[in-house]
C-alpha cells in the first residue's frame, strides 16, 4: 500500500450520474444536486441564488493524451478485451514522465530499463493508471460532450479489462504490470503484494471495479453492448472480492487491542473507499444486481468503521486508511468519505454520510490548518511530501460530502483544499498548468517541487480540474487563493529535546515500526520517578497538549504532566492484544485533560507506574487558523481565513483588520451555516464546537 511518489440516458440516468460521477456541467436542472438548506435564524434568505462566477476551464487533457501509447499483446490464455479479434491493439497511460530541458517530457516505465530487452523492473503500463485514465476520459465526456474523452474512455476501459484474469483459481482478480509490447509482468521488481499481482485482491483490482462502474453508468444508453460488457467485468470482479475479501464480513480483526473489520480489501479502507466509487455508480442504474449492491453495502460498512477520534483526540475524526494500523493516516487515496458520501445517497444509508461529514469538518480543517495534504502522519506529520492524489483525494471529499449532506461550509473547505493547486503548497508555486494539463509530481517538505509529471499525478490533478470546472463558485474562490499569509495549527515537539530531564534517548534501529514511525527517528525513555522538561513555543492562545506515548501490550504505565507547576492530568498507557498488526504495542496520542495557555513554554513530565516513553509532543490551537492571500478577478488583493474549532465549548476568535472591511461565515460540527454577517475593522466570532469559520476580505 504504497503510493507511487519516487517519481517523483434519460433524466433516471442523468441523476444518478450527477450523484455518483460527481458531475454537473453537462446534466439538466432535473440532476442538479439538492439546494441549500433554509437559511439559519436571523439571516434574510437571499430570493434569487446568486449566479456562479464566470471562470476560465481548468481541465486541459493535452499532457494525459501525451502519455498515452498503443501495443497490441501476443494471445495470452485468462486474458481478453471487448472486441478483441478485430481490435487487438491496447491503448495506455505510461507510468512515469521524466522532465527535460525546454518543458518537454520523456516517457518512462517503473524500475530499470534492460537495453537488451527493452523491458523495465516493473514495466512500462500499469493497471492502477489505466483504471484511472478511464475515469478521467469519463468524467470529462460526460462534462463536456467532448468525442475525443468518449473515444478515448471506450480505449482505456477495453486495456482495463484486458488486465483482468478471466480464468482459474485467481478470475476476477487483476495483473498489475505490463511491458512495452503488452507482455505482463506479474513479479515486479521490487515486489509488491499481492505477488504475483492477480493471485489475491489488491488495489489494483478495487480501481479497475471503479472504472468498470463508472464506465458502466456512462455508457448504458449510449453504447449498451459495450455497456454489457463492463457489467460482465465488473461481476467478475465481485466474484473476487466474495471470494477473498467478503467471504469474512460480519468478523472482525484486533489490531492493538481495538476491533477493525476483517472484510477490507488488502486491509484497507483506501482501496475498499475507491471500489465503492464504482460499485456506487453501477448499483444506482442497477440496483436489482444483488451482488454489486451487497459488495457495495459491506464495503461502505467496512470503510465506515475506520472512523476514529473526534475533534479533541487523534486521529481528530479521521477514517484512517488501513485496518492493520491505529497510528497511520495518509493523504494519498483517502477517498473514504467521498466513497461514504456517494454509498450513503445511493443505499438511503444516512449512517454512512456521518463519519464522511465529520472526517471532513474536525480531522481535514486540522490537515489544513496544520500543512496540507501531507503524505503520511505516522501518527505525526513524518512525510511531508506533498502530491496531487493526496490533494484531489480531499477535494473530492470536501466536494462530495458536500452534495450530499447539504452542508454549504463544505464547499469553503473545499475550496482551500483546491487552492494547493494554485499556490498555497510550500513551494508557493502553482503545481498545475491548465496551459498544458501538466500536474507536477509533487512538492518536498522543504518546498522543492519534482517537475516530473507521471500518470499518477496527471491523473488526479485532472479529476480536480474536472471537479472544479463542475463548482464553479468553488472553482473562482480557489484560483483567486496562491499563497499562505500564516498557519497556525497542529506542531511537534521532538520529546528527545528534553532538557533538563533525567530520562534516557533511545533511538531503534529503524523509525518504522510496520505500523507507525517515530519522528525524529528517536524517543524519551523514563523509568519510574525521573522526569523531563520539554520546551515549547508561546501561542496564541489556548491549546491542547497531546503526548504521543509508545502504549506497550499488556503493561499500565503511567505520566505525570504539568506545565510550570499547572497540573495537566496524568495519563495511563497501556496497548491491548497485537492482533493483526506487525509491532506489539502502538504508538498513539494521548489528549491530556487540561489545556495549556498562549504563554506556556514549558511541560514537565514524570513518569509513575512503569515507564513511559515519549516520541514527542503534539500541540494543538482550540481555535486553528490558516490564511490565505491572493487575488480575486477583479485584481484586488484579497485573504481567506479559516478558522477551525477542537473545542466541546463554543470559543470566541478575534477576525479582521482595523480600516477593513471584511465578511464572516461561522458553520456547525455538520458544515451547516449558523451565521454571516460583515465586519468593519477587528471583531469576534464565535466559533461553534467542532466547528469552523471563514473570512474573507
Amino acid at each position: 500500500m504504497i503510493a507511487r511518489t519516487s517519481r517523483w440516458t434519460g433524466a433516471a440516468l442523468a441523476a444518478a450520474l450527477a450523484t455518483v460521477l460527481g458531475v454537473t456541467g453537462a446534466l439538466p436542472a432535473a440532476a442538479a444536486p439538492p439546494g441549500p438548506a433554509a437559511a439559519p435564524s436571523g439571516t434574510a434568505a437571499p430570493a434569487v441564488p446568486p449566479a456562479a462566477p464566470a471562470v476560465a476551464p481548468l481541465t486541459n487533457l493535452a499532457h494525459l493524451d501525451f502519455l498515452l501509447d498503443r501495443t497490441t499483446p501476443a494471445p495470452e490464455a485468462g486474458h481478453s478485451t471487448y472486441r478483441q479479434s478485430s481490435e487487438p491493439t491496447l491503448t495506455l497511460p505510461w507510468t512515469y514522465a521524466d522532465a527535460r530541458d525546454g518543458g518537454t517530457f520523456a516517457r518512462v516505465g517503473g524500475g530499470p530499463l534492460d537495453p537488451a530487452t527493452g523491458y523495465w523492473g516493473q514495466g512500462a503500463y500499469n493497471s492502477d493508471d489505466v483504471s484511472r485514465t478511464a475515469v478521467v476520459y469519463l468524467r470529462d465526456w460526460k462534462q463536456t460532450g467532448s468525442e475525443s474523452s468518449r473515444q478515448k474512455a471506450y480505449e482505456l476501459l477495453r486495456a482495463t479489462a484486458y488486465f483482468q484474469t478471466t480464468t482459474g483459481d485467481a478470475a476476477g482478480n487483476v495483473v498489475l504490470w505490463m511491458q512495452p509490447d503488452g507482455t505482463f509482468n506479474r513479479s515486479p521488481v521490487p515486489v509488491e503484494l499481492p505477488d504475483p499481482s492477480d493471485s489475491g485482491n489488491s488495489y489494483w483490482l478495487a480501481r479497475s471495479i471503479w472504472a468498470f462502474g463508472e464506465g458502466y453508468a456512462a455508457f448504458a444508453d449510449d453504447d449498451p453492448e459495450f455497456a454489457a460488457f463492463l457489467q460482465q467485468r465488473l461481476q467478475l470482479g465481485v466474484t473476487a472480492l466474495e471470494r477473498e475479501t467478503l467471504a469474512r464480513y460480519g468478523r472482525y480483526d484486533v489490531a492493538d487491542g481495538v476491533t477493525v473489520p476483517a472484510w477490507l480489501i488488502g486491509s484497507g479502507a483506501d482501496a475498499s473507499a475507491e471500489a465503492v466509487l464504482g460499485l456506487a455508480a453501477y448499483s444506482a442504474l442497477v440496483p436489482g444486481d444483488a451482488a454489486p449492491r451487497t459488495a457495495l453495502t459491506q464495503l461502505s460498512e467496512g470503510v465506515a468503521a475506520m472512523s476514529s477520534g473526534d475533534g479533541q483526540t487523534w486521529p481528530y475524526g479521521a477514517v484512517l486508511p488501513w485496518a492493520k494500523s491505529r497510528s497511520m493516516w495518509h493523504a494519498w487515496s483517502s477517498q473514504m468519505p467521498v466513497a461514504l458520501a456517494r454509498a450513503s445517497t445511493v443505499l438511503g444509508r444516512p449512517d454512512l454520510l456521518k463519519p464522511a461529514v465529520l472526517d471532513q469538518t474536525s480531522f481535514t480543517t486540522t490537515l489544513l490548518t496544520a500543512s496540507g495534504p501531507d503524505n503520511a502522519w505516522y501518527p505525526t506529520p513524518v512525510d511531508q511530501t506533498q502530491i496531487a492524489y493526496g490533494a484531489d483525494s480531499r477535494l473530492q471529499s470536501a466536494l462530495a460530502v458536500a452534495s450530499a449532506s447539504g452542508a454549504p461550509g463544505l464547499k469553503r473547505i473545499a475550496a482551500v483544499t483546491a487552492s494547493w493547486y494554485f499556490g498555497t503548497n510550500r513551494s508557493g508555486t502553482p503545481v498545475y498548468d491548465p496551459a498544458t494539463g501538466v500536474t507536477f509530481d509533487g512538492v518536498q517538505a522543504d518546498g522543492t517541487v519534482n517537475r516530473n509529471s507521471g500518470a499518477e499525478s496527471t491523473i488526479h490533478g485532472l479529476l480536480s480540474m474536472i471537479a472544479l470546472d463542475g463548482a464553479p463558485d468553488v472553482s473562482a474562490e480557489a484560483q483567486g487563493l496562491t499563497s499562505v499569509t500564516s498557519r497556525d495549527g497542529l506542531t511537534v515537539v521532538e520529546a528527545e529535546t528534553a532538557a533538563p530531564s533525567t530520562g534516557t534517548v533511545v533511538t531503534p534501529d529503524s523509525a518504522w515500526t510496520g505500523e507507525s514511525q517515530y519522528s525524529g527517528g528517536s524517543a524519551l525513555r523514563l523509568e519510574p520517578g525521573q522526569s523531563a522538561t520539554i520546551t515549547v513555543p508561546a501561542g496564541s492562545g489556548l491549546r491542547h497538549v497531546e503526548p504521543v506515548l509508545l502504549a506497550a501490550e499488556g503493561v499500565w504505565s503511567t505520566s505525570v504532566w504539568k506545565a510550570g507547576r499547572v497540573p495537566l492530568g496524568t495519563l495511563t498507557t497501556q496497548a491491548g492484544a497485537q492482533g493483526v498488526t506487525a509491532a506489539s504495542g502502538a504508538l498513539l496520542p494521548q489528549t491530556l485533560p487540561v489545556p495549556i495557555g498562549a504563554g506556556a513554554t514549558t511541560i514537565t513530565v514524570t513518569a509513575g507506574r512503569n515507564a513511559t516513553v515519549v516520541d514527542g509532543l503534539i500541540v494543538r490551537p482550540l481555535v486553528q487558523r490558516l490564511v490565505l492571500g491572493g487575488t480575486a478577478a477583479d485584481g484586488r488583493s484579497t485573504t481567506t481565513e479559516l478558522l477551525s474549532s477542537t473545542s466541546r465549548l463554543p470559543l470566541p476568535a478575534s477576525v479582521g483588520v482595523r480600516g477593513t472591511r471584511s465578511s464572516v461565515s461561522s458553520y456547525d460540527a455538520q458544515g451547516r451555516l449558523v451565521q454571516q454577517r460583515d465586519v468593519q475593522g477587528r471583531s469576534v466570532v464565535v466559533v461553534k464546537p467542532g466547528g469552523f469559520a471563514v473570512l474573507t476580505r
